[in-house]
Formats: structure tokens, C-alpha cells, sequence
């Protein structure tokens, strides 16, 4: 996703050496993946296998991005290679928006189908006590009249999530003022705006782990929690993990916005991760509604 600060005299696409970085990221999401699933289940070794996903996966996303900038740099990268860049990232948001449409649409489907049919009168022998009410939070109405999910309480939208979505929407503003900063050739102003924007994330992030420890030690509200503690976990989870993926593509922007490595001509690698995390803004906002509203 780098996008080179230089004019490039390469007149057709640069095609990189054999890489083991996909290999060595795809390993790394195996131990993440099974570490998640066995510590969610109950296995200690689990978190183990987690951290060491993510320590993988980190590296190899740092070595990866280390050896673009430098093919970037080094004039490799022409105009056919940026609009590749462009297309590339647009058909991964894309495909980023058919991911968290199939968690919108497990919500829709739960609220508006699978609970009221459950409740209908072909269901009543079975369980002649459900009431088909969302949130899935009244006596019996967790689809579980035998109590294997315990009472909760359900997350509303104030203060934390309405604090977080001042905290997206402001770093969208943020962000913004950086861009127009880049393109003015203002880079000291740039540098700091985006800054800011990287410290706004941070903060969402810290706001959503208390909002998650508030959850499940005051609420009672755990992934277990019928379908709606899963929905709302995998909703919210999934959020929180590409803002910290954003995150960290705004941080290593911004540093190389400090080496003067991008130009107002030729700043793609600014504007994919703006792309993205504005992208994230507007998942946020349709969660924020229909999760914590709804």
C-alpha cells in the first residue's frame, strides 16, 4: 500500500521477488485463530497461542512494510503500480464491506426472524415459555427456557459508545485536515494532525476495553449470552480490531510523513489508509445505530 514521494521512469508494472511474507502472515493468523477459539472455550494455552499469532503477524507486517517503502523509494513503483495500489485497496474495502454485511445481516436475521419464529405457535409445545422479545433479555427469552444463559443486562448507547462515536467522527475530522495539510505542502502541520488522529484511535480503543470489562463484570453481558451477547461481541470485536489495524497504518503513514516520503503529487499510501479509516467511521456509525440504539 505504499505509494512513492518520486517520479518514477518505470514504464510498466514492477514485479517483485518470490516473497514468504503471505505464508508467514497467514501463519501467524493460524495461531490467532486458534488461540482465540480454544481461550474463548476455556483452554489457558489458548492466550498463549494468541499472543504468539499476534507477535507473527506484527513482525512480518513490519518487515512487509519496510521492504515497499524501500521498493517505493528506490523509483520502482510507477503510475501503472499506483493505480494497481488504488484498485487493490478499493476491492479490499470492498471486501471488507461484504464481511461486516454478513455480521449485519446475522443480526437482522436474528432480530426480525430466527426470535419472533421461535415464538410463533408452531413452537409453543416446545418451549411453551420463550418469549420472542429483543434484546433477548427477559426471563425466557434468551431461547434457553432450561436457564444455561444466565441474566444480563443489555448495553445502551450512553455514555461510553456515544463517546466513542464523537471520538471516530472527530478523527475523521482530524484526518482530514491532515490530508488538505499534505496537499498544501504543509507537512509539519500534517504530521501533527495526524498525530492527533492516532491518539483519537488509541483512545477509542482504551474506551471499548472498559466498555468490555464494564460488560461482562457489572452487566453480566458475555459472548455467551444468547444471541445477543454474540452479536454484540462479534459486532463491536471485529469493529475494534480493524481500528487497531487502521491504527497502525495511520502510525506508520505518519511516520513516514516525518522522513518526508510523500509529496502533494504522489501520496498514495496516505490516502489508501485514509480510505480505510473512513471506512471504519462509517461501519461504526451503522453499528452505533443499530446495535446500541435498536
Amino acid at each position: 500500500m505504499s505509494a512513492s514521494a518520486h517520479q518514477s521512469s518505470t514504464p510498466y508494472y514492477f514485479v517483485p521477488a518470490p516473497s514468504g511474507y503471505p505464508a508467514l502472515v497467514a501463519l501467524g493468523f493460524f495461531f490467532v485463530i486458534l488461540g482465540a477459539t480454544q481461550w474463548i472455550n476455556g483452554h489457558g494455552w489458548g492466550a498463549y497461542s494468541l499472543l504468539l499469532g499476534l507477535v507473527v503477524w506484527l513482525s512480518v507486517l513490519f518487515q512487509w512494510f519496510r521492504t515497499a517503502i524501500g521498493e517505493d523509494l528506490s523509483g520502482l513503483y510507477s503510475h501503472r503500480v499506483d493505480n494497481s495500489f488504488r484498485w487493490s485497496m478499493s476491492w479490499f474495502i470492498f471486501s471488507e464491506v461484504m464481511f461486516f454485511g454478513a455480521f449485519f445481516g446475522a443480526l437482522y436475521w436474528a432480530r426480525l426472524h430466527s426470535v419472533p419464529d421461535l415464538g410463533d405457535l408452531n413452537n409453543q409445545i416446545l418451549w411453551p415459555d420463550f418469549k420472542a422479545a429483543w434484546p433477548t433479555v427477559v426471563p425466557g427469552a434468551t431461547a434457553s427456557p432450561a436457564g444455561t444463559v444466565e441474566p444480563f443486562v443489555t448495553m445502551g448507547p450512553w455514555p461510553l459508545p456515544t463517546i466513542n462515536t464523537a471520538l471516530l467522527l472527530t478523527s475523521g475530522v482530524t484526518l482530514t485536515i491532515a490530508h488538505h495539510a499534505l496537499i498544501a505542502n504543509r507537512m509539519s502541520k500534517s504530521v501533527f494532525w495526524m498525530w492527533l488522529t492516532v491518539l483519537l484511535g488509541a483512545t477509542f480503543l482504551c474506551v471499548q476495553g472498559y466498555e468490555y470489562y464494564h460488560a461482562y463484570t457489572e452487566l453480566n453481558l458475555k459472548l455467551s449470552s444468547g444471541v445477543y451477547g454474540s452479536t454484540f461481541f462479534m459486532l463491536t470485536g471485529f469493529h475494534g480490531f480493524h481500528v487497531f489495524v487502521g491504527m497502525l497504518m495511520l502510525t506508520f503513514v505518519t511516520l513516514r510523513l516525518m522522513k518526508r516520503q510523500f509529496t502533494p503529487e504522489r501520496h498514495f499510501g496516505f490516502e489508501g489508509a485514509a480510505w480505510y479509516w473512513h471506512f471504519v467511521d462509517v461501519v461504526w456509525l451503522g453499528l452505533y445505530l443499530l446495535v446500541y440504539w435498536f
